[in-house]
């Protein structure tokens, strides 16, 4: 069974002012999202999934992260990184689940970008025009707050109750102007080690 894809889309997102100034660089916020049938819809409860993410999940992640790549010109320009998936109403969020949290499907973007950080997500149900919301983070360091971002879009006729929409995001670098600093700072302030930031 391969993913029975309905359409993909790519939006791309250009900051060139906030608050007011001018961006350092112009931002580039990146989604690719595939629209395809439910492999479980219509069976009623399924206990084990993994053949079908094995079928499907490997394709889809192969074809986001091309979409994405070639979007941003290369892996050199992508920064930031996430993903997210919504299953129609039909569908249960663990369908959602299945397609992006499994390394079949996130390590072809981990990989071709040399990521060290794992992929922030969202996974929900939702109608047709449901919003997408990617949230993102640095590929390699998971504290640097500049480039905490969310994408956010949606489809009108997707998902489908039967239908699932997965998607992968990108940015080119972190907020313009960001100055809440980072994690590290505030560990040192708080005076907790980098390593235990909970300190318990």
């Amino acid at each position: 069974m391969s993913a029975q894809i309905r359409k993909t889309l790519i939006t791309i997102e250009t900051t060139l002012v906030e608050g007011g100034r001018a961006a350092p660089r112009p931002l580039k916020l990146i989604a690719a999202a595939a629209v395809l049938k439910n492999p479980w819809a219509g069976r009623g409860f399924v206990e084990d999934l993994k053949p079908e993410i094995h079928a499907v999940a490997p394709e889809l992640g192969a074809l986001l992260t091309g979409m994405i790549l070639d979007a941003a010109g290369g892996a050199d320009n992508v920064e930031g990184y996430g993903k997210a998936a919504v299953v129609g109403l039909d569908g249960e969020l663990e369908h959602a689940n299945a397609l992006i949290h499994t390394l079949r499907f996130g390590n072809h973007y981990r990989q071709a970008l040399a990521a060290r950080t794992y992929l922030a997500f969202t996974n929900v149900r939702g109608a047709a025009n449901c919003p997408v919301m990617i949230p993102l983070m640095d590929k390699n360091d998971e504290g640097r707050r500049s480039h905490y971002q969310t994408i956010h879009f949606a489809i009108p006729d997707a998902p489908a109750a039967d239908e699932i929409v997965v998607a992968l995001g990108a940015s080119t670098g972190g907020r313009p102007h960001h100055r809440i600093g980072d994690r590290y700072q505030d560990l040192k302030d708080l005076g907790h080690d980098v390593s235990n930031p909970a300190a318990v």
